[in-house]
């Protein structure tokens, strides 16, 4: 039996955002007993992108918006983190009530919007910390930024992040910031990325190393865009893309009495969808740059359907929430033993 099964009543029973702030608290205070309280996770070493990864699993962004919390997730076993979405200056987010459960449909509707303590704070938990793996970093704009004025965000953390991060996210595929989404369209997304892959061509200069640029997309695109979007992505050769973010559709939760609150669907809803969009971007792409997958895994099995769909790498989130850290070890192992 799975220990957490257990413990889950009881911490479905605290209001979700709490839930969560005291469940990094205690993942922190129990880093050094990993070894006996989480399973094993063996190493399956992978590169991508030029880094090499202990395993293919990975943390999303979304559970550690700080970095305060890496050492206790990389005790889990995770082959790599995604801390943030950061933003420039730190904001509060979006008003409370903004996360919500949906235990019969393994889902979460979040509306969070951004709310993070800003770069600086995140790159002093980075420094402060011990962990060594590979770190994503990802990076959105301030909610009072205009949507004309966003790349200037994206510059500024993707600036302050250049030296410490492993690889840096452009998170343009929220549905909780306004007109965020509009980023992924034709010229827009063509003038944020060609600007992106400049800078990063200068501070491989400056830094002496070079540090990948990622960009997240939302699964809710027709496949017309998607194909567009791959277009543009190997035009201008970014180095790997990550499908997907969380759904603004309610096409699997219809009824249930929490559908029309706002925000971000994630967890198994998700999952078809997310991996139709890995499966129309690895075709468009067709191995020239990386897929990074995430949206609705929830087993072992759900991870290699990711990857037979054209994914490199899988990132959880939602699934952690209603398996525990025993999720990791089983997509590992469903990985490490399928042919």
């Amino acid at each position: 039996m799975n220990p957490y099964s257990l413990l889950r009543p009881l911490v479905f029973a605290v209001e979700p955002e709490t839930a969560h702030e005291l469940s990094l608290k205690v993942l922190m205070a129990t880093k050094n007993a990993a070894g006996l309280l989480y399973p094993k996770v063996p190493d399956k070493p992978v590169t991508v992108m030029g880094l090499t990864f202990k395993n293919p699993v990975g943390l999303a962004a979304g559970a550690d918006k700080n970095g305060d919390c890496l050492e206790g997730f990389a005790a889990l076993g995770f082959g790599f983190l995604e801390i943030g979405t950061v933003t420039p200056r730190p904001q509060a987010g979006n008003p409370k009530p903004r996360l919500f459960r949906l235990p019969e449909h393994e889902a979460i509707i979040n509306r969070m919007g951004f709310n993070n303590k800003g770069i600086n704070y995140l790159l002093a938990q980075v420094e402060r910390s011990s962990y060594s793996g590979v770190l994503g970093i990802n990076i959105g704009k301030n909610a009072d930024t205009p949507i004309e004025n966003a790349l200037d965000d994206y510059l500024i953390c993707f600036r302050k992040a250049y030296s410490v991060a492993s690889y840096i996210t452009m998170n343009i595929s929220s549905p909780n910031t306004k007109n965020l989404r509009q980023l992924q369209q034709g010229d827009e997304l063509k003038k944020l990325i060609s600007t992106m892959k400049e800078e990063q061509l200068k501070l491989q200069h400056e830094h002496g190393r070079y540090v990948p640029l990622v960009l997240k997309i939302a699964p809710d695109l027709t496949p017309e865009e998607v194909k567009n979007i791959a277009d543009i992505l190997m035009k201008f050769s970014i180095d790997g893309v990550i499908a997907t973010n969380t759904t603004i559709s309610r096409d699997k939760i219809l009824g249930h009495p929490l559908a029309n609150e706002m925000g971000g669907l994630s967890g198994a809803p998700v999952k078809e969808m997310a991996t139709e969009t890995v499966r129309l971007l690895a075709t468009e792409l067709n191995g020239k740059l990386p897929i990074i997958a995430a949206g609705g895994i929830m087993s072992g099995i759900d991870a290699q359907e990711k990857l037979d769909a054209g994914a490199s790498l899988v990132q959880i989130y939602t699934g952690l929430i209603y398996h525990g850290a025993s999720l990791i070890s089983e997509c590992v192992n469903t990985l490490s033993s399928a042919k």
